[in-house]
């Protein structure tokens, strides 16, 4: 399964390094000395969880279906718009946030107002390209990654 999920993201545009490297930004100010490396290795931790996996591909597949037109209106309006009020992408994110705790989830909220790196790019994302699901995936993996770290130092 993981496999599954770290090609559909590599077809996303989302490498693992680009995720690490949101986790360094987050945790660089507490730990100077953090590696890139420690990172990558967080970032595949979160990704070795079955729930994680299973939010990823849900929302990925969610994405994929409204560019495809295959996600009925007026929902379909809603998550090509990524309106502000339709938090459901938030909440799928939050599944992932909540496997280490709090401090995923104020990580999250963060990564979310600021967009940094690769989460940026994925929310103003190319023509017909819909990131919905993905960009809040993205934070939200970044932040578990961060969790994590914290959790081990």
């Amino acid at each position: 399964m993981k496999k599954e999920t770290l090609k559909q993201l590599v077809q996303r545009g989302v490498m693992v390094g680009d995720i690490a490297e949101i986790v360094k930004w987050l945790q660089e100010p507490y730990f100077p000395d953090l590696q890139l490396a420690e990172c990558v290795e967080a970032v595949e931790a979160v990704l070795n969880k079955r729930e994680v996996q299973h939010a990823v591909l849900t929302g990925i597949a969610l994405d994929m279906l409204t560019e495809q037109k295959l996600v009925p209106q007026p929902l379909a309006g809603i998550i090509e718009e990524d309106q502000g009020l339709y938090g459901i992408d938030e909440v799928l994110a939050m599944g992932i946030t909540n496997v280490y705790g709090t401090i995923g989830i104020t990580s999250f909220g963060y990564l979310d107002k600021m967009k940094t790196g690769i989460i940026g790019r994925l929310h103003n994302g190319k023509e017909g390209r819909v990131n919905t699901f993905l960009d809040d995936l993205v934070a939200a993996i970044a932040a578990a990654a961060a969790a994590k770290i914290a959790h081990n130092s």
